[in-house]
Protein backbone atom coordinates (compact mmCIF):
# COMPACT_ATOMS: atom_id res chain seq x y z
CA UNK A 1 0.00 0.00 0.00
CA UNK A 2 1.22 3.79 -1.19
CA UNK A 3 -0.62 6.69 0.60
CA UNK A 4 -0.01 9.74 -1.10
CA UNK A 5 -0.37 13.39 -0.20
CA UNK A 6 -1.64 16.18 -2.87
CA UNK A 7 -3.18 19.63 -2.89
CA UNK A 8 -5.32 21.20 -5.44
CA UNK A 9 -7.61 24.12 -5.84
CA UNK A 10 -11.20 23.26 -4.74
CA UNK A 11 -12.03 23.94 -7.97
CA UNK A 12 -9.54 21.06 -9.08
CA UNK A 13 -9.73 18.56 -6.11
CA UNK A 14 -12.79 16.83 -6.77
CA UNK A 15 -12.38 16.09 -10.41
CA UNK A 16 -8.62 14.80 -9.57
CA UNK A 17 -10.04 12.40 -7.11
CA UNK A 18 -12.97 11.15 -9.08
CA UNK A 19 -10.60 10.36 -12.15
CA UNK A 20 -8.22 8.71 -9.95
CA UNK A 21 -11.44 6.30 -8.21
CA UNK A 22 -12.67 6.01 -11.96
CA UNK A 23 -9.11 5.00 -13.83
CA UNK A 24 -8.99 2.54 -10.86
CA UNK A 25 -5.61 4.53 -9.62
CA UNK A 26 -6.78 4.65 -6.42
CA UNK A 27 -8.74 2.87 -4.08
CA UNK A 28 -10.01 5.51 -1.80
CA UNK A 29 -9.36 9.87 -1.61
CA UNK A 30 -10.03 11.65 1.07
CA UNK A 31 -10.41 15.40 0.77
CA UNK A 32 -10.02 17.98 3.96
CA UNK A 33 -9.76 21.67 3.14
CA UNK A 34 -7.18 23.96 4.40
CA UNK A 35 -5.48 26.72 4.03
CA UNK A 36 -2.19 26.57 2.99
CA UNK A 37 0.92 29.49 3.67
CA UNK A 38 3.65 28.99 0.78
CA UNK A 39 6.55 31.38 -0.69
CA UNK A 40 6.18 31.18 -4.37
CA UNK A 41 8.07 33.23 -6.58
CA UNK A 42 9.53 35.49 -3.87
CA UNK A 43 5.81 36.38 -2.23
CA UNK A 44 4.37 34.73 0.59
CA UNK A 45 0.64 33.34 -0.77
CA UNK A 46 -1.87 32.35 1.35
CA UNK A 47 -4.37 30.03 -0.73
CA UNK A 48 -7.42 28.13 0.07
CA UNK A 49 -6.51 24.73 -0.75
CA UNK A 50 -8.12 20.75 -0.49
CA UNK A 51 -5.29 18.03 1.20
CA UNK A 52 -5.82 14.62 -0.56
CA UNK A 53 -5.13 11.42 0.82
CA UNK A 54 -4.86 8.98 -1.68
CA UNK A 55 -4.59 5.32 -1.00
CA UNK A 56 -3.03 2.98 -3.89
CA UNK A 57 -0.27 0.80 -4.40
CA UNK A 58 3.37 1.07 -5.23
CA UNK A 59 2.69 -0.52 -8.65
CA UNK A 60 0.50 2.15 -9.46
CA UNK A 61 2.27 5.11 -8.00
CA UNK A 62 3.98 5.85 -11.26
CA UNK A 63 0.73 5.97 -13.66
CA UNK A 64 -1.02 7.46 -10.69
CA UNK A 65 1.55 10.15 -10.44
CA UNK A 66 1.76 11.13 -14.21
CA UNK A 67 -2.03 10.99 -14.33
CA UNK A 68 -2.49 14.03 -11.60
CA UNK A 69 0.44 15.78 -12.92
CA UNK A 70 -1.42 15.49 -16.72
CA UNK A 71 -4.73 16.95 -15.49
CA UNK A 72 -3.48 19.43 -12.22
CA UNK A 73 -3.93 23.00 -12.63
CA UNK A 74 -0.68 24.04 -10.69
CA UNK A 75 2.78 24.36 -12.74
CA UNK A 76 4.18 22.62 -9.63
CA UNK A 77 1.95 20.49 -7.75
CA UNK A 78 2.25 19.35 -4.58
CA UNK A 79 2.45 15.17 -4.63
CA UNK A 80 4.32 13.21 -2.31
CA UNK A 81 4.60 10.00 -1.35
CA UNK A 82 4.28 7.66 1.77
CA UNK A 83 5.14 4.23 1.75
CA UNK A 84 3.33 2.26 4.08
CA UNK A 85 5.24 -0.77 6.42
CA UNK A 86 2.23 -0.95 9.44
CA UNK A 87 -0.94 -1.70 8.21
CA UNK A 88 -4.22 -3.29 9.10
CA UNK A 89 -3.71 -6.56 7.00
CA UNK A 90 -7.92 -6.36 5.73
CA UNK A 91 -7.32 -2.77 4.87
CA UNK A 92 -4.21 -3.45 2.85
CA UNK A 93 -6.03 -6.02 1.07
CA UNK A 94 -8.72 -3.78 0.18
CA UNK A 95 -6.73 -1.84 -1.27
CA UNK A 96 -5.09 -4.24 -3.47
CA UNK A 97 -8.27 -5.57 -4.66
CA UNK A 98 -9.73 -1.76 -6.11
CA UNK A 99 -6.46 -0.88 -7.37
CA UNK A 100 -6.02 -2.59 -10.82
Amino acid sequence: MTTVYVTAPPTAAEDIAETLIEERLAACVNRFECRSTYRWEGDIVHDEEVALIIKTTAERYGVLKTRIESIHPHDVPCIERFDESDRLKPFAEWIEDSVQ
